[in-house]
């Protein structure tokens, strides 16, 4: 297998940023780091000019990318070009995200998934169906004429055995009894949002087995003095993650802020939410019959609703070291490792460390893409 030796960057780890060290890599796996003079023989050597090298970006919610939206393109080449699109821009692990959709196209969207694990398409670690199991008081940009209710049907749909990782974004005070534990025992990471559930609710459905929030406080119900609501109920837990999209347009920075605060770091990873003109030649697209288009840097519908974004997860990165004040470990954190951590593949990806995948990003000095590695291989984005 080929060994390399990546130096000439800042290597961000999970608590430190180390200077003046190679990173040794041995097929698709991190050996860990040497001094630069002690690079073994026979390495295949990359010299890194300046910036900085960290894990991969793992994005547990990409609706789209390349000028496809993974709604009306469900299969492997869909899944293929959306995820070749945003490695452009860091991203070495993903969940491409069905916006909610008809019972056929969730079957599709899931069995393309499968098909993409099994054809080990670069970067893709599972599926994300984001409804329709929603409340319609806070549908957002999602169709509520396609939302349905979770029976035994839509619990054998949503269980069907992975090789990846599948969440389920639904809103739990619309489930069954019994549903979210169904769901979580089965393997999928239950996700609460487009919901109306109060503090009480919310609370509930996480000791049922709820494991995060998608994109918090968007679509859900606010912190308020006298009803804490799902966001109050989110900054509480210590065992869930929630996803943040820090774009700046659809949270204010202030409220990032106080939501790392209040729960801390290891509880929230960056998400896009991202849609097709990010990495696209496109900024309008077709979002079940509605005309979409990117508007002061976001996606949204004819009335102004908020349609996913134009977001990547090299600028979520940047976006949060500048309107929160991260530091690039604690934005690498929540870029990486506490997606992994979610996704239960920390011993796997998110960080650097012998032993794990060598899944990783190399930002220049002006902190743009210009490397990723997927399993070791290499794709220069220089040019």
């Amino acid at each position: 297998m080929t060994v390399q030796a990546l130096f000439g960057a800042h290597i961000v780890l999970p608590e430190i940023v180390v200077v003046g060290q190679a990173l040794l890599l041995d097929g698709d796996r991190i050996v860990g780091l040497v001094a630069r003079d002690a690079v073994p023989e026979g390495c295949v050597v990359h010299a890194l000019d300046g910036g900085w090298l960290m894990p991969g970006f793992i994005d547990t919610q990409v609706n789209g990318g390349g000028d496809v939206l993974f709604n009306d393109r469900p299969d492997v080449g869909g899944i293929r070009a959306i995820a070749e699109a945003h490695r452009r821009y860091g991203t070495t692990g993903l969940l491409p995200t069905l916006i909610s959709d008809y019972p056929d196209v969730v079957d599709a969207a899931i069995a393309a998934g499968e098909a993409a694990l099994a054809e080990r398409v670069p970067g893709v670690l599972g599926v994300h169906i984001e409804g329709p199991h929603l409340n319609t008081a806070k549908k957002g940009i999602h169709d509520h004429g396609r939302f349905t209710t979770i029976d035994e049907t839509v619990l054998a749909r949503l269980t069907v055995p992975s090789a990846g990782r599948r969440i389920v974004t639904l809103a739990p005070e619309l489930a069954p009894a019994g549903a979210v534990r169904a769901l979580a025992d089965a393997g999928v990471l239950v996700c609460a949002g487009h919901s109306l559930a109060d503090y009480d609710q919310t609370r509930a459905a996480l000791a049922d087995g709820l494991a995060g929030f998608t994109h918090l406080f968007n679509a859900m119900t606010q912190f308020l003095s006298r009803d804490p609501g799902m966001v109050g109920a989110a900054l509480e837990d210590r065992a869930s993650h929630f996803g943040l999209i820090v774009d700046g347009l659809h949270v204010h920075p202030a409220a990032l802020r106080v939501a790392l605060l209040a729960r801390g770091v290891e509880g929230a990873m960056l998400v896009t939410d991202a849609m097709p003109p990010v990495g696209g030649t496109r900024d309008r697209f077709t979002l079940m019959g509605r005309d979409i288009a990117v508007v002061d840097g976001t996606c949204r519908g004819p009335d102004g609703t908020l349609a996913g974004s134009a977001l990547s997860m090299v600028d979520a990165l940047c976006n949060a070291m500048d309107m929160m004040g991260c530091d690039i470990v604690t934005a690498s954190r929540m870029a990486s490792g506490n997606p992994a951590a979610f996704l239960r593949l920390a011993d796997e990806t998110g960080a650097i460390a012998p032993g794990l995948r060598a899944d990783l990003v190399h930002l220049d000095v002006d902190r743009r893409v210009a490397a990723t590695w997927i399993g070791g291989s290499m794709e220069d984005h220089r040019a």
